[in-house]
């Protein structure tokens, strides 16, 4: 061993290794050679001196918003030690809250009172929003300036340097009014930064963002180009339609098809009147017959100013030219235009109409596309009452374009006639918390399924939402509900015990929802 290692440099020893002790003999056999690799690191260690120290890193930026409440860190603490998961719409059994469907509402109103994370817990919601990203904007910005300059230590953590800017959760954005720092950013910043300068004076000034964006228009790559001009959907008005219709001639088919949809969602635009007339000589009023109704005659071939008003010529796999065209004319012209071209009906009048040929399903979700794209309430409300309107994504939307309390109002009615087999979708896309009635229609619901011995597991996504959802104050409502019911004739077997665990989660975590928003809200 003493030959070998006096004799063997660490480069002799790793060549050995490598290549096998058959090609490249160690002197005394393997056993040495170990025996000197191991010598050897000692040495190399023992002889290492120190690298120099390298600066420290600069201090993070300053936050200047007030710390969390005690019992509200506390609380933060206990959800961010849960790292299980969400855990989606599965059959979940017990009575404990899940925490992990909490910490999404709990940043938020964390994020309303303008609270700073604890540092002390930065890294655990940077790995826990690393794990989910749909916890990413509200924890990037929870943890602030703080969370950015840690980010930037730990590979691991380098989503939040990507996201912080759009989030809210890095260096702030200079003011609008300040032209010279705006331009400068503009001009040199990346861009996710200039994302989010665009989106930041469009909200504060439309026009200077818009004009923000022409300057630099031709010069700017397709694929940001796309993202730039989705930016203009904030504050969007009749002043932007001619760059809009300038875009309508971009090189790249997504810009151009953008361009149309932000057009035809200003009805006063000359796009909007040029849809309008291509779709009122496909639909007209039928004066064949004595009812009155709805005739349909869809385009014949789509021709290039079409294409350039953006109507995409192919339609979808197993969907035919014809319908797909006439689609395209229709959700994109002024609703306004159906009133006068059919004799000064109401949309409730309109929508009653028989639409002959089986075009009448094609038409009614036209009308549903336009009306969301245009946010038209009225219209909204005549087809969510219609006979056309079948799919419960596009109800959904329909209700998306109601005010909040007509919309919860909208949800409980078609709850306590349909029951919650259909109502998951709708649901989703009304306030939190939901109102009072919306809520007890969802129990009383639940408690008719219950009582009729349904199958429990069907409901537990719908169990879910009302867990996140309902108003804390009404916990109280639905204890009577937890206790063991008797098992009714024909249930399924053990459901009389899921439902009582999964009332009593219900209160339970309605109970600590109540708790954290009191934490958050701080002693007095």
């Amino acid at each position: 061993m003493t030959t070998t290692t006096a004799t063997s440099t660490w480069e002799d020893l790793v060549t050995s290794a490598l290549l096998g002790t058959d090609r490249r003999p160690a002197p005394d056999g393997v056993t040495s050679l170990l025996d000197a690799a191991a010598l050897q690191t000692v040495r190399r260690r023992a002889g290492l001196r120190p690298a120099p120290a390298s600066a420290p890193p600069e201090p993070a930026a300053h936050d200047p918003r007030p710390a969390l409440p005690a019992p509200a860190r506390r609380r933060l603490a206990q959800l961010l030690a849960d790292r299980s998961g969400p855990s989606g719409s599965g059959g979940r059994r017990g009575t404990t809250p899940d925490l992990t469907e909490l910490l999404p509402q709990w940043l938020a109103a964390a994020g309303l009172h303008g609270y700073r994370s604890p540092a002390s817990l930065l890294p655990a919601l940077l790995d826990a929003a690393r794990a989910r990203t749909d916890l990413r904007p509200q924890a990037l910005a929870f943890a602030g300036p703080r969370g950015l300059w840690l980010a930037g230590l730990n590979p691991e953590w380098k989503f939040a340097l990507r996201g912080a800017v759009s989030s809210g959760g890095g260096a702030a954005l200079p003011p609008p009014t300040d032209g010279v720092a705006v331009q400068h950013l503009w001009e040199e910043g990346l861009f996710a930064e200039r994302v989010a300068l665009l989106v930041s004076v469009r909200a504060a000034a439309p026009e200077a963002g818009r004009a923000l964006l022409a300057a630099t228009w031709s010069t700017e790559r397709a694929e940001d180009r796309l993202m730039f001009l989705d930016s203009l959907r904030t504050g969007l008005s009749d002043a932007d339609e001619p760059f809009l219709e300038q875009a309508l001639s971009d090189r790249s088919r997504n810009v151009r098809s953008t361009a149309a949809e932000l057009l035809s969602a200003l009805p006063g635009s000359a796009l909007a009147g040029r849809m309008a007339v291509r779709a009122a000589t496909c639909v007209s009023p039928d004066r064949t017959g004595g009812d009155a109704g709805i005739v349909v005659e869809a385009p014949h071939e789509c021709d290039a100013a079409m294409q350039r008003d953006g109507v995409a010529p192919v339609p979808p796999s197993g969907r035919g030219e014809r319908s797909w065209w006439l689609g395209q004319l229709v959700e994109s012209a002024p609703l306004s235009v159906w009133s006068g071209r059919f004799g000064g009906r109401t949309p409730e009048q309109i929508t009653g109409l028989a639409v002959a040929d089986d075009w009448g399903e094609e038409l009614h979700a036209a009308w549903c596309r336009a009306a969301v794209r245009q946010r038209d309430a009225s219209w909204a409300r005549a087809l969510l009452g219609g006979p056309g309107t079948a799919s419960l994504a596009e109800r959904a939307k329909l209700l998306a374009t109601l005010p909040e309390d007509e919309r919860a109002t909208w949800v409980a009615e078609f709850i306590a006639a349909h029951g919650l087999s259909e109502a998951f979708q709708l649901l989703g896309v009304c306030a939190v918390p939901w109102s009072g009635p919306l809520g007890r229609a969802v129990v009383d619901s639940l408690e008719i399924a219950r009582d009729a011995g349904s199958y429990p597991w069907s409901f537990s996504g719908v169990m879910g939402l009302a867990e996140r959802c309902m108003d804390p104050d009404e916990a109280s409502r639905f204890e009577v509900l937890a206790a063991l019911p008797d098992e009714a004739e024909g249930a399924s077997p053990g459901a009389g015990g899921y439902w009582s665990e999964a009332f009593q989660r219900l209160v339970s975590t309605l109970r600590l929802r109540a708790a954290m928003l009191t934490e958050l809200a701080g002693p007095g």
